[in-house]
């Protein structure tokens, strides 16, 4: 895992056609953005993974 410190309003681009951006920090809560190209699914973990689930259920 690649961990970095980013200050908000800052970006990280990946492989050319991704952006997450640090919008806000409140707490232990950290508000990003992400502009990514429409075939490109974003999820958080937990609802992925619950998709997962039901993919290899049927």
């Amino acid at each position: 895992m690649l961990v970095l410190n980013v200050n908000i309003g800052k970006s990280l681009i990946i492989n050319d056609t991704t952006k997450v951006q640090v919008l806000n920090v409140e707490g232990s809560q950290v508000k990003i953005g992400i502009e990514a190209p429409r075939d490109v699914s974003v999820y958080r973990e937990e609802i992925y993974r619950k998709i997962r689930e039901q993919q290899k259920a049927t």
